[in-house]
């Protein structure tokens, strides 16, 4: 049989045992295990994990390319972990995982207990359950030990995070050399820059006029690309500038199967005075939350939100915000509010500008070309519904209907040579289950040579599966999938046509990649080609039939389409 292994350790978890520490020694141990049981480990399904909680199921790269691995068919018959808790230490996840592994008939075995986990009775499931509740108590145990430790550092007023603008973080090493705890000492060159952004903004002086100016002079800035409004704004809200380290300020939960971050309500927060970390004067500090207070009856919030603007739940009202980057920069492109008209009839109109440039200055971006929203967003669904034109979908399934039956005649000879390599295994197979039966040669040299065998056996089934797969989409008929295909385009430009959260939502499916928007043109004359890429095998309800792009370009003199 073949055998796959599956290896995670997390990084917070104490007082483990040595097997979980280390995933090389989980997969060293793993592979005697399979090898004792005359079980073959293809090193293709090895699957590591190398710290991450096993509370966590959506951000964990081993554990999905496992679960995928089981669909249509899994290449192996045995799952080999050190213990239950590797899997996971959630209950209702880690049972829902295990019984979709099972489920596609692939035995669980834990070779710390040298035992198989089955899911074939009440009993086997109670005590399933009761396996995932130890290990559950035990991860929520952990936690508690890391939120005591971390309190017992917050109190001291050590380091329980990262670095933060304005200090450095210095180790405090204990006699025998190792590492005891951080603290954080003033660091007088990004102090004076923090100082001054207080000033700044203490006499009048605007976030973003204070970012500009800070990229202009070729300030580094505390991470990214340059200075923006929002590290600016971060700066001024920071209590730790006037000498107040406030902790427990978040919390991560975890749900739907994955870690978060949720805010906890400002009567949890834990306040400690640290003097020595001061770098703005209570005076200035003062003057500075008295304006920041000022600013903040202008622009009312609900909660943290500001209000007043329209949104659908989450979704933006502008077809293009997250769907289009800067091609100078490659930043974000969003919108730009400016105020038209005369003093008596002056109304809002929103532009399609550069975020960074808009933010960060020319500094950091030049392109300064804003464009009307509506005249852009007509443009691009103008495009679009070009490039969804049922000639050019015609032309598009028929070039991929014969890119797909010129590999099919090649994969003839292929399919011939592995049906004769399949006889041969299978051949080789029966002799040596022959022998076994007549006891001619030793058990454990048989039974090697059976995985070996079986082995390859599985892979030539699994790649004439494949070219089957090929030739049956080569067999399609190119009339119908066109008729289909055009069915689903006109629902997708009906919607593209309706109100911008539908539109947004279609241009979700539709773009292969972000929309690049390139300024051309100087002065007056200044605008915007731009020039995408759209997944036409989105439209065709995910069979992969089309590889290719279409791609979408738009210029000054007009918009043209090829396939």
């Amino acid at each position: 049989m073949i055998a796959a292994i599956y290896a995670r350790k997390s990084t917070e978890q104490n007082g483990v045992g040595d097997e979980e520490k280390s995933v090389t020694r989980q997969i060293e141990h793993a592979k005697a295990y399979a090898a004792r049981k005359g079980w073959l480990v293809d090193d293709d399904h090895v699957y590591v994990d190398d710290g991450i909680s096993g509370a966590e199921f959506i951000k964990r790269p081993g554990f999905i390319r496992l679960m995928n691995a089981l669909s249509p068919r899994p290449p192996f018959q045995v799952l080999v972990m050190s213990e239950e808790s590797r899997l996971g230490r959630e209950q209702i996840e880690t049972a829902y995982a295990l019984k979709q592994i099972t489920d596609a008939g692939v035995r669980v075995f834990f070779y710390l207990e040298d035992r198989e986990r089955t899911l074939d009775n009440a009993m086997d499931k109670v005590m399933l359950s009761l396996t995932n509740f130890a290990s559950e108590m035990e991860r929520e145990k952990a936690r508690q030990r890391t939120y005591d430790a971390m309190l017992r550092k917050a109190k001291a007023l050590h380091v329980t995070g990262g670095k933060v603008y304005g200090y450095d973080n210095v180790e405090v090493l204990g006699t025998d050399g190792t590492r005891q705890s951080v603290t954080r000492r003033a660091n007088p060159k990004q102090a004076a820059i923090i100082g001054r952004i207080f000033e700044l903004y203490a006499s009048g002086v605007g976030m973003l006029t204070i970012a500009h100016r800070l990229n202009n002079e070729g300030v580094k800035p505390p991470r990214g690309r340059g200075w923006a409004p929002s590290a600016v704004r971060e700066m001024l809200y920071r209590p730790l500038y006037r000498g107040e380290v406030v902790w427990n300020r978040s919390q991560k939960i975890v749900k739907g199967g994955t870690k978060k971050q949720r805010r906890r309500d400002q009567s949890e927060w834990l306040t400690f005075a640290a003097p020595g970390l001061r770098i703005v004067a209570d005076e200035l500090w003062q003057r500075v939350k008295a304006r920041l207070a000022e600013r903040a009856t202008a622009f009312p919030r609900i909660g943290r939100k500001f209000a007043g603007r329209p949104r659908y739940q989450d979704e933006s009202a502008y077809l293009l915000v997250g769907f289009a980057r800067c091609a100078t920069c490659g930043g974000p492109v969003g919108t730009d509010i400016r105020a038209h008209g005369s003093n008596g009839a002056r109304r809002p109109i929103p532009y399609y500008a550069c975020l960074d440039h808009k933010r960060r200055g020319e500094s950091i971006c030049a392109n300064k070309v804003a464009l009307r929203q509506d005249i852009l967003d007509r443009a691009i669904l103008h495009a679009i519904a070009e490039a969804l034109h049922p000639d050019v979908l015609a032309r598009a399934v028929e070039k991929a209907l014969a890119k797909l039956a010129y590999a099919r005649s090649h994969h003839a000879s292929r399919k011939a040579q592995l049906d004769r390599e399949l006889a041969d295994v299978q051949r080789r197979l029966d002799r040596l289950m022959d022998a076994l039966a007549d006891g001619a040669l030793p058990a454990d040299e048989i039974k090697a040579r059976l995985g070996v065998e079986k082995a390859r056996k599985t892979a030539l089934l699994a790649e004439l599966t494949r070219l089957d797969l090929t030739a049956q989409v080569a067999n399609l008929d190119a009339a119908q999938l066109k008729r289909s295909l055009q069915e689903r385009v006109t629902d997708v430009t009906g919607l593209l046509e309706q109100h911008t959260v539908q539109a947004r939502q279609m241009l979700r499916k539709l773009l292969a990649d972000k929309i690049e928007l390139e300024p051309i043109g100087s002065g007056r004359e200044r605008d915007y080609k731009f020039r995408g890429a759209l997944t036409v095998e989105r439209l065709i309800g995910g069979t992969a039939l089309l590889g290719n792009n279409t791609p979408v370009h738009g210029g000054p003199n007009g918009i043209r389409t090829r396939v």
